[in-house]
């Protein structure tokens, strides 16, 4: 009894906010001797921290709203946060169907300004949903009513904004800060709920308006754009670039979950002509077409995917080819043809429904696409219980039993991450199957969103200014829909880079990333345990298999790189420096930025949205633990590292580059390109760890860009000649890769000194091109470069080992840095001059010193005791 005391007192103490006393209608507050009436419901906020005996992951709010006929909660993640509200059929526990959404939306969030919420209510009094149209309309009805009543007290404890000013809401006292941000959207059950959410918006005035609920009347419309399931293809065709297909040009095998009739399914089943779906199935149906007509087929389910409504069984019989059909899924049983049994590997002459369907799960076809609803694919070590989707139970399939080649999940949660990361890393695909994660393929239904909300918020300001009016807006949302459309896919394409080129890093960043994770855990911002990342002691297992992280599980860590690193960009001043500021206006379309610049400088999210954008174009180039690693290497904090990393990609043009390589997808391989960028990403880390360790960081950046970037020019013409005759040089142009963009990535790395150089230029008042010729006149002198290279040849595997060969990588070029300083002081004469002077009064130590060089160079097998004692000689002519 006592626990149970001490369990209400814990929770009355973490109750933030109630509307119990809230009266009138909206915020107005009318009191009830004015005609203002009590709520007929009652919500509480929560601090999620302080209430005892949450399961994890514990969010950071929770409103719990309370009626006679609905109960519903709304869970967030951060302060500005959002996410679906769902309709809910699990009165038992929908509290833990929410909060698994909730964890999966937090990963998805990693690509918008809000961190992830979720919302779901179930109604208690509703009427049976009978077959009869008026029973179907007051259910309807009933449900619409409890949603906007759940809505209401959601916005009672929400604060608003007028202009520049923060309102608490009436009749409410407040024990925490300032919380004016509440965005929803659809998802199950509420898809087409979007303006009775905004007009509850309106009814309490909340400032946001039609931002509130996106996608309504004046919204994007999704399937119109087709934009989740384009998002979904883009993981898609990465997978089978990888493969060497393009999936524009080259027919290959599909099967499917979902219908004509879906968003998800319908549009994507129409992103390629040379499609051959097999099979697919929903709720209703199983449609079977072993030999189809790309051509016939497609122009088929593009007539279904524009009826008002359609199933399976409106496809075209005439079409299909022989041996298939279709057969709703109340059948007993359905008979196998010889033409479907060759084309999905069946054995059976006749199979139940639940029987066919989970063999093609498990056909050996080149992508199986999930546009549906459900879980299909689980782990073997998972029980169907732990799936939490009974309807499934039956014909779900293990992910090791997997024989696509490729998964794209369209909808969410078709497969369990343990069942995912089973089959990424057991399936019986070459390598086993290539997939992400829903998260990541079907991320751009929400970052769509997103966009539509910041849009709204900046136009608001403007119709506020009395520069546009209402329908001016909704006119200039359709004429930017296209460009909103490709601003959303770019994130799309850029985060299953990353991911691409962390799976062909996976053994090498191990190490890495198992201290990353470490690290999470240690400051509370990760649990292994709950996102399925492997402990220590099997990362040591597969590391000593040769075994990285599966695709699913880099997608985690990503997302999880992208959350911590949002958090200390926010904390920090880096939103406010003018330079990374310019981020801002690349969030919105160009039509925006042309004609509202200054409203796009006044927006109330600017340091979100600032944050947001430059961490997604870092990490999805540099990877999930490229800012912790040189953390540790450097001591410097996340924003110094940011700032550091951003010089660098300005200063060697390292856009115009990546921009050069991904206009050569399918036309040379993706092995290829991936190595180009790996080349770029050597310098990469060597650059940012330099300015981290400049006293250039503390300089206004714009600044530092002007004078490096003619340093870097002048030492490129300088070396251009030389690269030519690289061997990976050769390699790249005869796979295709234009002449010169061979020879500017390769010549990459070699432009580090160009910011020692710089820096001696400006010091000793000499010029460029002197001191450069000084600087590599050194290392000629000494076989500097051979020493790198032998630097660069030691093993890098662990940590530490990385951290050794860093430290003396720094050491060397802080060396020949010294040394050419000290060759310039000499005075004004040519570089030639300077450096035979130098030779000449250095010639004893300078004899021994050569010897000893080329000594090790020579070595077929140097370590790190052979290095470093070249390094201390190399210090005496110092």
């Amino acid at each position: 009894m006592l626990r149970v005391l001490r369990h209400y007192l814990a929770l009355i103490q973490a109750t933030l906010r109630t509307n119990f006393w809230r009266t009138g209608v909206g915020h107005s507050g009318a009191p009830i001797a004015a005609g203002g009436k009590r709520r007929h419901f009652v919500s509480f906020k929560l601090d999620c921290a302080r209430v005892p005996g949450l399961p994890e992951p514990k969010p950071l709010y929770e409103i719990f709203v309370y009626s006679p006929r609905f109960e519903g909660i709304h869970l967030r993640g951060g302060r500005v946060a959002r996410g679906g509200l769902r309709w809910s059929d699990r009165a038992e526990d929908f509290r833990t169907e929410v909060l698994g959404l909730l964890k999966a939306q937090m990963v998805k969030n990693t690509v918008i300004v809000p961190v992830g919420s979720k919302g779901g209510f179930v109604l208690k009094k509703a009427p049976p949903a009978g077959p009869a149209p008026a029973d179907r309309d007051a259910f309807m009805n009933e449900g619409i009513a409890c949603y906007q009543d759940y809505l209401r007290g959601l916005l009672d404890l929400t604060d608003n904004r007028v202009g520049d000013q923060i309102v608490p809401p009436p009749q409410i006292v407040r024990h925490d800060g300032d919380d004016p941000y509440l965005v929803v959207a659809a998802d199950k059950g509420t898809a087409t709920f979007s303006d009775y959410a905004n007009a509850i918006s309106a009814e309490y005035g909340h400032w946001l308006g039609d931002a509130f609920a996106s996608g309504g009347s004046a919204g994007y419309d999704h399937k119109a754009m087709g934009i989740t399931a384009r998002g979904a293809w883009e993981s898609a065709r990465r997978h089978f670039r990888e493969m060497g297909v393009d999936t524009q040009t080259t027919m290959f095998t599909v099967v499917g979950i979902g219908d004509m009739s879906g968003d998800v399914f319908g549009n994507g089943m129409l992103l390629s002509r040379e499609i051959r779906l097999l099979a697919a199935f929903d709720h209703r149906h199983i449609f079977l077409d072993p030999t189809p007509d790309p051509a016939a087929a497609f122009g088929e389910r593009e007539r279904m995917f524009k009826l008002p409504r359609s199933s399976w069984a409106d496809y075209d019989a005439r079409l299909i080819s022989a041996g298939g059909g279709v057969w709703a899924r109340s059948e007993k049983s359905v008979p196998i043809s010889p033409q479907v049994r060759a084309a999905l590997a069946i054995e059976a002459d006749k199979l139940t429904p639940t029987e066919l369907i989970s063999a093609l799960l498990k056909a050996p076809v080149d992508l199986l696409y999930n546009g549906g609803i459900g879980t299909y694919v689980k782990a073997a070590s998972e029980t169907n219980a732990e799936v939490g989707d009974r309807a499934n139970d039956a014909l779900r399939v293990n992910g090791r039993d997997l024989r696509c080649k490729v998964v794209a999940e369209g909808g969410n949660l078709g497969i369990t991450q343990r069942g995912r990361i089973e089959a990424a890393l057991a399936g019986r695909g070459s390598g086993g199957v290539r997939l992400y994660t829903d998260a990541i393929d079907n991320s751009a239904g929400v970052d769509t969103s997103d966009h539509e909300v910041n849009i709204k918020i900046l136009l608001g300001l403007a119709i506020a200014d009395g520069e546009m009016t209402e329908k001016q807006r909704n006119a200039l949302l359709v004429q930017m829909t296209d460009d909103v459309a490709a601003l959303v896919l770019r994130d799309n394409y850029f985060q299953t880079q990353a991911l691409a080129i962390a799976a062909r890093m996976a053994t090498r960043w191990l190490d890495q990333q198992a201290r990353f994770m470490r690290y999470l855990e240690k400051i509370g911002q990760l649990n292994r345990t709950l996102e399925f990342l492997p402990p220590d002691d099997e990362i040591a297992e597969r590391k000593e298999r040769g075994t990285g992280l599966a695709a699913p599980e880099l997608a985690v860590l990503l997302a999880y790189s992208k959350m911590w690193l949002f958090e200390e960009l926010l904390g920090s001043d880096v939103p406010e420096d003018p330079w990374i500021g310019a981020a801002l206006a690349r969030y919105f379309p160009a039509a925006l930025r042309e004609r509202f610049p200054a409203h796009i400088a006044r927006h109330p999210l600017k340091r979100e949205i600032i944050a947001t954008h430059v961490l997604n174009s870092m990490i999805n180039r540099v990877g999930a633990t490229f800012v912790h690693r040189l953390t540790e290497m450097t001591g410097a904090r996340p924003p110094q590292i940011v700032r550091a990393y951003l010089l660098t990609r300005e200063i060697f043009g390292y856009v115009a580059l990546w921009q050069q390589i991904e206009a050569l997808d399918n036309r040379v391989p993706d092995a290829i390109q991936s190595e180009m960028i790996i080349w770029l990403g050597r310098l990469t880390t060597r650059a940012t760890t330099w300015f981290v360790r400049s006293r250039r960081l503390n300089e206004p950046m714009e600044a530092s860009f002007k004078r490096f970037a003619a340093s870097v020019a002048a030492l490129r013409a300088q070396l251009a000649p030389e690269t030519a005759a690289q061997s990976h040089v050769a390699a790249w142009i005869a796979a295709g890769v234009p002449a010169d963009l061979a020879q500017r990535v390769a010549l990459t790395e070699s432009l580090f000194p160009a910011l020692d150089i710089g820096e001696i230029a400006e010091a000793t008042g000499r010029s460029l091109a002197d001191v450069g010729a000084v600087h590599a006149g050194v290392s000629a002198q000494l076989g500097l470069a051979q020493l790198r290279d032998k630097i660069t040849g030691l093993p890098s595997d662990t940590y530490w080992q990385s951290l050794a060969l860093a430290a003396l990588g720094d050491d060397l070029s802080g060396l020949q840095r010294g040394l050419a300083q000290e060759v310039v002081a000499f005075g004004e004469r040519a570089p030639d001059a300077l450096l035979a002077q130098w030779a000449a009064e250095n010639a004893v130590v300078l004899e021994r010193t050569q010897r000893l060089l080329a000594e090790l160079t020579e070595a077929k097998h140097v370590d790190l005791a052979m290095l470093s004692v070249a390094l201390r000689e190399l210090r005496n002519l110092l």
